[in-house]
């Protein structure tokens, strides 16, 4: 039962906070008005600028958020115990989180939907703009090459998920075009296909899962540029480059929609699961993994501050600041869309981690098991057993997925996103459904997720690609809409080749320091809310708490990470004597990070005193349309 009570005041707790504090956020500190004109209207171009209803803007932005962040950050955090995770991710949400992503999202509204990097510089100083958009290039560079990892290795370790998740793209340009010819809302045509998808999900597990390095006859990742790793990465930033410049309405817009139709059918079923598997004992998080840790694993850093930094996505993320202001301020259709749009999807995104925590604890706990081919080349998942032939659950079976014994960094990416999915297929078991399909509706949901944030950061990287750019008359030319496209793809692409010890691993390396990069993002992201806030005379005790945690955390950790005793300034050398160059890399950016950080704070501690009431620049008059092109 403790796993139910648990699931039950979490999303009791969002549902609240929305009703209470979100609504106060909203009416009486940002005082939304569907009298003003969104960016979506001021600039409609039907490419980014597209207003649109707030059901398809909610999904699009929800899934863009979620991707596997609010999978991989909690699937690691419960090493520390669940509890500590848990609380950081109901709390966080509710009070940083959300603050955080409503507060971009609305300053982006009233900014003509420009991201808060650009927004920062009228806020604040040009300097601090430029100094935000250089660490929002770096932090998407770094979003690439791990999210491209992170489908790369389940369309390598899952082939069964390769045809749902592709097959989802032709039939979400399919609605796009329907819905924009016939004006059509696209509810039921989002469920037709998402039940496509899901029969397609039937097909992949047993009779069509599509093995790139069995088709090829090359191997799943190593030392050779020819692995079935670097092979879908390629592929991966290859579509991200098409879907990136395509109009929003062609397939962002209707494949997020499916897709976050696709998450609310697995979170009913994940909680159904769940509520029959708590009922009848099969769950049980109190008995299957550790309230609060005791042991560790050899090398692993503290709770504190890491917690705060390791769960981004589902409780505060730097990230959520640029979908809010970089695409979903395009398509918001009218300001009263914010709360629900902002406030409600991060805490959405705090439910799916709670979920997480669930699985990764309570759900591995009812058993471990491990796949066999069938004859017809789909695939059987058969209960791991002991000596005695009796299955392993319970703490026992959290034990042999989180292994103690292993070092911190033996922990590979695959590996914890698998926790989430052999967990939640656990509890999915609890209602009937095959743990084949199981896994693979998971397995599934997590590469539509990270493939949906995948194309949208390569969007976003355009924009600040193209904001940078448009800066100095020699770089002006870089910033159309193709070459800078061009130079994000290619940009994640070489990190994601070459940066690793093995070809197509290249996020891994980076992957150490973005936790503290993504939070010093948000607390820059909250500082700029604040600063309009502030200049406008509206209360900012609610936001100052969570924009020092956010700056205060991260830059701890991130200063643990380069200077602490086992930091990469320290362990620059190999046993032989040898430079290991990506300590180096990894010394350089974590210095250059926090070096930008505090000249941004140094900016901002400057101008606060001076510009308390004083409304910044007015942005240049939009020019007047002729009655043709409003026509038009």
């Amino acid at each position: 039962m403790s796993t139910l009570i648990v699931a039950v005041l979490s999303f009791v707790g969002f549902i609240v906070a929305y009703n209470t504090y979100g609504r106060w956020l909203s009416k009486k500190i940002f005082d939304l008005d569907d009298q003003r004109e969104v960016p979506s209207k001021q600039l409609q171009d039907d490419i980014d600028f597209v207003p649109t209803d707030r059901q398809i803007v909610f999904g699009h932005h929800f899934t863009s958020i979620a991707g596997t962040g609010p999978i991989v950050g909690p699937a690691i955090a419960v090493f520390w115990g669940w509890l500590p995770a848990l609380l950081w991710v109901v709390f966080g949400s509710i009070f940083v989180g959300a603050v955080h992503d409503l507060g971009a999202l609305i300053v982006s509204l009233r900014n003509r939907g420009q991201t808060v990097g650009e927004i920062a510089g009228r806020m604040i100083n040009k300097r601090a703009k430029y100094l935000f958009l250089i660490v929002l290039a770096a932090a998407l560079m770094v979003v690439l090459a791990i999210f491209g990892l992170v489908v790369a290795n389940i369309f390598a370790l899952y082939p069964q998920t390769v045809l749902p998740v592709w097959i989802s793209m032709p039939i979400a340009i399919a609605l796009g075009i329907y819905a924009r010819k016939q004006d059509a809302h696209l509810l039921v045509p989002s469920l037709v296909a998402l039940a496509i998808v899901y029969l397609s999900i039937y097909v992949g597990v047993y009779y069509l899962p599509i093995d790139l390095g069995q088709i090829l006859g090359v191997p799943l990742a190593g030392d050779t540029y020819f692995s079935a790793l670097v092979i879908w990465t390629v592929i991966l930033l290859a579509y991200c480059y098409v879907a990136s410049v395509l109009p929003v309405w062609l397939l962002l817009q209707p494949r997020d929609y499916v897709n976050s139709h696709q998450l609310l059918v697995a979170l009913v079923l994940l909680f159904g699961g769940l509520l029959v598997a708590g009922v009848t004992g099969a769950a049980d998080l109190v008995g299957s993994a550790p309230m609060v840790a005791t042991e560790m694993p050899a090398g692993s850093p503290p709770i504190f501050p890491f917690l705060f930094i390791t769960i981004a996505c589902g409780a505060c993320s730097g990230f959520h600041c640029l979908v809010s202001s970089g695409t979903s301020s395009k398509q918001v259709e009218k300001e009263s869309d914010a709360q629900y749009i902002g406030y409600g999807a991060m805490l959405l995104e705090g439910g799916l981690a709670v979920i997480v925590i669930l699985a990764c604890c309570a759900g591995l706990g009812m058993g471990e098991f491990k796949n066999t081919a069938t004859a017809s080349g789909g695939f059987s998942y058969q209960a791991v057993t002991d000596a005695d032939g009796v299955p392993i659950t319970g703490q026992a079976a959290w034990e042999k997925k989180y292994d103690m014994q292993k070092g911190w960094k033996e922990f590979k990416l695959a590996q914890l996103v698998g926790a989430f999915v052999e967990g939640g297929a656990n509890f999915l078991s609890a209602i009937g459904i095959p743990l084949e399909i199981g896994i693979s509706i998971i397995a599934v949901l997590v590469a539509n997720f990270a493939a949906t944030t995948l194309d949208t950061a390569t969007r976003l990287q355009r924009y600040v690609f193209q904001e940078l750019f448009s800066s100095t008359a020699v770089t002006r030319p870089l910033a159309d809409k193709y070459t800078a496209t061009g130079v994000a793809v290619v940009s994640a692409l070489a990190i994601a080749i070459f940066a690793g010890k093995q070809p197509g691993t290249g996020g891994t390396v980076l992957w150490p320091l973005f936790g503290a990069m993504n939070q010093l993002l948000a607390g820059l992201a909250l500082m700029v809310t604040a600063f309009y806030l502030w200049r406008r005379n509206q209360p900012i005790w609610f936001i100052m708490l969570p924009m020092i945690a956010m700056l205060a955390l991260p830059g701890l950790a991130m200063y643990i990470q380069v200077f602490g005793e086992n930091g990469y300034a320290n362990t620059l050398y190999d046993e032989q004597g040898q430079l290991i160059i990506n300590q180096v890399v990894l010394m350089v950016l974590g210095v250059a990070v926090l070096i930008l950080q505090a000249w941004m704070v140094f900016e901002a501690f400057l101008m606060w005193p001076r510009v308390k009431g004083v409304l910044e620049e007015a942005l240049p008059p939009l020019p007047v349309k002729v009655p043709s092109e409003a026509t038009h």
